[in-house]
């Protein structure tokens, strides 16, 4: 691959429009994290979905955890030093960046998401070290064409890439779509490549009620959870880790005092893209 033009950060951005009356999964999820920026219509409907499963709160810092867990297992554990984070969300703690590159600070690092509040915030705070970068991509995760284009200006797809796709498949209703883009995008990287994913799970029925009420509110993007089995179909072609697509509370979690934590409606893996064999 040849070198890329750095990205041209005096380039004016064009900031799409904020609509606050509107919920958005980012915004929510922000919310449900303790975190401060979201508006009205989001904490509303954060509410409404915990008021149904009080477990939500519990489930999305669970969530977050896992995602420290994998982007440190990447960067320490396999040389991983490229993140490509597709609906990376607002920043909040711990970000990508800041877990892989507190380990190996010339990692590189592309964030995507669609919420213009997320692209106002990642411009102000994902800042890189000076020996590593960040960047921005404003996109939707069912354009992967256009996530690879830009996402070209940071990485270099012919060196192994950590593809993380956190909780945003799920915003993705149709299986097969949700599975093309992800094969697409994989394709795409090199080999010694890992997927990192997790979503939503049907394995709590209040959960599934809850996300089924949030689905039915006014305006907001509709998320739908997945069987285990079906979050195990986006790792087809690859190399499971272990302990494989479990509930994020449970992968790796560590040496814990107290026994295993309690399993949450969110399941997730990572996985390698095989290495080309040698010829005999």
């Amino acid at each position: 691959m040849t070198d890329q033009p750095e990205p041209d950060d005096d380039a004016p951005k064009a900031v799409p429009t904020i609509d606050a009356s509107v919920p958005h999964s980012a915004r929510i999820w922000n919310y449900l994290l303790g975190g401060k920026d979201n508006y009205q219509a989001d904490r509303d409907a954060g509410d409404r979905v915990a008021a149904v499963f009080p477990g939500m709160v519990q489930l999305t810092r669970h969530s977050r955890a896992f995602i420290g867990r994998v982007v440190r297992h990447l960067a320490e554990e396999e040389g991983i030093r490229q993140f490509l984070d597709i609906g990376t969300g607002l920043p909040t703690f711990d970000n990508t960046h800041e877990v892989a590159q507190r380990i190996a600070p010339e990692s590189r690092i592309v964030y995507v998401d669609n919420d213009p509040l997320v692209l106002v915030h990642a411009h102000a705070l994902l800042t890189s070290t000076p020996e590593g970068a960040c960047d921005y991509v404003h996109a939707d995760v069912r354009d992967p064409e256009l996530i690879l284009e830009e996402a070209a200006r940071t990485l270099d797809f012919d060196k192994p890439v950590g593809l993380m796709l956190m909780g945003i498949l799920g915003l993705v209703p149709d299986f097969d779509q949700a599975r093309s883009v992800t094969a697409r995008l994989l394709d795409a990287l090199a080999p010694g490549s890992f997927l990192g994913l997790n979503d939503g799970s049907t394995t709590d029925p209040a959960y599934v009620e809850a996300i089924s009420r949030h689905n039915r509110g006014n305006g907001v993007t509709p998320y739908t959870p997945r069987t285990p089995e079906q979050i195990t179909r986006f790792f087809d072609g690859l190399d499971l880790l272990e302990p494989g697509v479990v509930t994020c509370s449970r992968w790796r979690p560590g040496v814990l005092p107290f026994g295993l934590p309690d399993p949450v409606a969110c399941h997730g893996g990572l996985a390698r893209k095989a290495l080309p064999t040698a010829p005999a």
